[in-house]
């Protein structure tokens, strides 16, 4: 095999392993607000929700209909997920301490997560954003910890100790 075949192996691999981990927490992570604000509270339904991330790009009054402005909050739904998967996925060979307790590296992460959305993203989004409450926080966070941050740290251990073995 010559080296080229190996490196773009290698590349390939680690490509659909951040895509399949994106497609993981992504999935976790919309799942759980579409059960929790939308079954457990009745707060909205879950076409609220995509296109309330829809509505942090393009604002409320886009003139976009209401099913294609839910298939754009997905997407972009998946491509913060992807973000986040793909920081994380580089870091985790920079700095050693993230290998060495994988369930405070997905806590740190999720934490990390909702705070760069929170404090950062929705603050200069379009999106309406409600008053941080307490309860609100820790429902949040708690989300993006079990549902981001948890299984993207899992995920990318497993994936580097199946690189080394090879």
């Amino acid at each position: 095999m010559q080296p080229n075949t190996i490196s773009t192996g290698k590349k390939n691999s680690r490509l659909n392993f951040i895509l399949a981990t994106t497609f993981i927490a992504g999935s976790l992570d919309i799942a759980a607000a579409i059960f929790i604000y939308t079954i457990l509270l009745q707060k909205v339904t879950a076409i609220q929700i995509l296109k309330g991330i829809a509505y942090g790009l393009l604002g409320k009054n886009s003139g976009i209909s209401e099913m294609s402005l839910a298939y754009i909050g997905l997407v972009l739904h998946y491509l913060i997920a992807f973000l986040f998967t793909l920081f994380y996925f580089l870091v985790y060979r920079v700095f050693p301490f993230l290998k060495k307790n994988v369930l405070v590296s997905g806590v740190l992460l999720g934490i990390f997560s909702w705070s760069i959305m929170n404090l950062l993203v929705l603050p200069i989004s379009k999106a309406y954003r409600a008053p941080l409450t307490l309860s609100g926080v820790g429902m949040g966070m708690s989300i993006l910890v079990v549902c981001i941050g948890l299984p993207i740290a899992f995920l990318t251990r497993h994936f580097y100790k199946n690189l080394l073995r090879q």
